[in-house]
């Protein structure tokens, strides 16, 4: 058991400036010499990084179901040992998804501090922060917060709107300088700003004049709660099954979309990871097995396509028989062609036959569940594209639990030693059935 101060950042929605708030809480704590770990609920991959940047640590997600709530467990249980600060930040609204941010917070006994939106209210803003308050017995309130507000009269209207004055922690002017961009996917990566650092700096100063950024270590002491995990529901990660095994990933811009997890996981199980750019590299390095994660390949479609040499190095890699899993963005680039929302086309590596189409509207979104070789994978799905194509699905995810899906799940399709679909797998959900993913063996 370890005990620590915790606290998750949520909001009655998406958009209400969690993510800011968030970071600039770890960053305020860590700039005055604690030592804070952070998580993100669900599975997004992108605020990751800017939480990153900010406490100085790596980020993991907690997720009731595609984690696992002993991982949960032992995660939190790690970082309060090490820890001066847990900061988790939601996900949606507090209440959305299943599970929710909300459940996550019940079942750790986290305190919840809510981030509103206050730019178009007044007296609103108190029934809102009420109800999110007492919507579910048994939440444990830590405080509101009010962003993007207009001027100090239009904070002390908030604050006075409030049934209970303690539970007022300050209010963040609306100031364009403190926000951080966002696009169809999420926000904005950290390392393609060159003033993230200013940016996070500014959001922090903010903070910094509010009840909630004077708080002190003493203070912080009325978030404290024990962690406790079973050492027997670790994962079990199947010693050396990747021994030998080295496995080029690629990270760069176009392909980023990476769990820390991930990596230890395969790290855990014996593999070498080595990193490479498609953009910018020329040739894979020499490797046993590759993985092409998500991104943005429509971003850079057109450097991805004139990137003659690296799509000859994937082919000739493929040509080998060696094995490769690539997940949404990753297989996107695998196809004859990329067409984006301009409706301008560029030809990919030409490894799996057909097209993905980028357009305007999501095309998929939620928690699911692939069965393969060695178990079932649990992870997500979240793509603007759809792709046309003569392969045949070898086999397609499933819903989550008590979700249900629209239309057909996700297709995993299979072609030589090419393993590739929209769905993203959280390895450590099932670490066999992610060793398979990379092994040669298992291809015909």
């Amino acid at each position: 058991m370890a005990r620590c101060p915790a606290i998750l950042i949520a909001a009655p929605a998406s958009g209400q400036g969690k993510t800011t708030v968030a970071c600039a809480l770890a960053r305020l704590h860590a700039r005055q010499g604690r030592r804070v770990r952070a998580f993100k609920c669900g599975p997004d991959f992108l605020d990751p990084y800017w939480l990153a940047l900010a406490s100085g640590a790596p980020v993991h997600q907690l997720d009731l179901w595609m984690t696992g709530e002993a991982d949960c467990a032992q995660r939190l249980q790690d970082a309060a040992l090490q820890a001066d600060l847990i900061i988790v930040e939601g996900v949606m609204g507090l209440f959305d998804g299943q599970p929710s941010a909300a459940d996550l917070a019940q079942r750790f006994g986290l305190k919840v501090v809510a981030v509103i939106d206050a730019g178009a209210m007044a007296g609103t803003f108190g029934a809102l922060a009420w109800g999110l308050q007492h919507y579910r017995e048994g939440l444990s309130f830590a405080g509101v917060l009010a962003n993007r507000v207009a001027s100090p009269g239009h904070a002390v209207m908030l604050e006075d709107s409030l049934r209970d004055p303690a539970q007022w922690l300050g209010a963040l002017t609306r100031n364009e300088a403190l926000t951080l961009p966002e696009r169809h996917l999420g926000l904005v990566m950290d390392h393609e700003l060159g003033d993230a650092m200013v940016r996070l700096d500014a959001a922090t100063d903010a903070l910094a004049q509010t009840r909630l950024g004077r708080m002190t270590a003493d203070d912080l002491q009325a978030w404290a709660v024990d962690f406790e995990a079973d050492d027997a529901q670790r994962p079990d990660f199947p010693a050396d099954v990747l021994q030998g095994q080295t496995i080029a990933v690629a990270r760069d811009a176009a392909f980023c979309f990476l769990y820390a997890a991930n990596i230890d996981c395969l790290q855990a199980m014996g593999a070498e990871l080595v990193y490479f750019s498609p953009l910018a590299d020329a040739a894979l390095p020499p490797c046993d097995a590759l993985w092409l994660p998500g991104g943005y390949p429509e971003l850079h479609a057109q450097t991805l396509a004139g990137n003659q040499a690296m799509k000859a190095s994937i082919t000739r890699h493929v040509q080998a028989g060696k094995p490769v899993w690539a997940e949404c963005g990753g297989m996107m680039a695998l196809f004859d062609k990329l067409t984006g929302v301009d409706g301008e086309s560029q030809p990919m590596c030409g490894i799996l036959p057909g097209s993905v189409t980028m357009q305007k509207r999501l095309a998929a979104l939620g928690p699911q569940q692939l069965e393969v070789a060695g178990g079932i994978l649990r992870g997500h799905t979240f793509h603007y594209s759809t792709c046309a194509t003569t392969l045949q699905a070898a086999s397609r995810t499933r819903a989550a639990p008590g979700r249900t899906l629209r239309g057909e799940g996700e297709a995993l399709y299979v072609s030589g030693s090419v393993k590739a679909s929209y769905f993203h797998a959280w390895f450590a959900s099932s670490p066999a059935a992610a060793a398979r993913l990379f092994l040669k063996e298992d291809h015909d």
